[in-house]
């Protein structure tokens, strides 16, 4: 095969089609590591319940089958009312939780300038909206505790 003359413009240089291939093959293995990983992962979990399952002894008696909570033993049925209220008082932890998470990303979006004005105006409607949902909790009398 003759070697390549200076004015071969072919010589040594790179296809398009070749860069592509280049990358979509990094790209792959990139995944590929991310599934060799999941896949490890899923074989290591599942060598751990089958050891556990094959080791475990195996001996069901009444007691062991009996429903256990906290050290008292079951009485009744298993069906108990759960009043409304709490989920009302989690919901409204929520609404405030959440309004805490976006205090802290405005508080540094309102430093930058050029932001302040906007930013200002924006935290207040999303304050104004909070202090409406509290105002509509209040006046139903979620907040007050009997």
């Amino acid at each position: 095969m003759p070697e390549p003359t200076v004015g071969d413009a072919t010589a040594g240089a790179v296809t398009t089609a070749d860069a592509t291939v280049g990358l979509a093959a990094d790209y792959f293995q990139s995944y590929s590591v991310v599934g060799l990983l999941a896949v490890v992962g899923v074989l290591f979990v599942a060598v751990a319940f089958g050891a556990g399952r094959l080791l475990r002894p195996v001996v069901p008696t009444p007691e062991k089958l009996l429903t256990y909570e906290c050290g008292v033993d079951p009485v009744g049925e298993g069906w108990a009312h759960t009043q409304v209220r709490y989920y009302v008082y989690a919901f409204l932890y929520v609404i405030f939780a959440v309004d805490s998470i976006f205090l802290f990303p405005w508080a540094t979006v309102f430093a930058d300038p050029g932001y302040g004005a906007t930013t200002l105006v924006e935290m207040f409607i999303f304050l104004g909206f909070l202090a409406v949902g509290l105002l509509y909790a209040y006046k139903k009398g979620v907040l007050s505790w009997t």
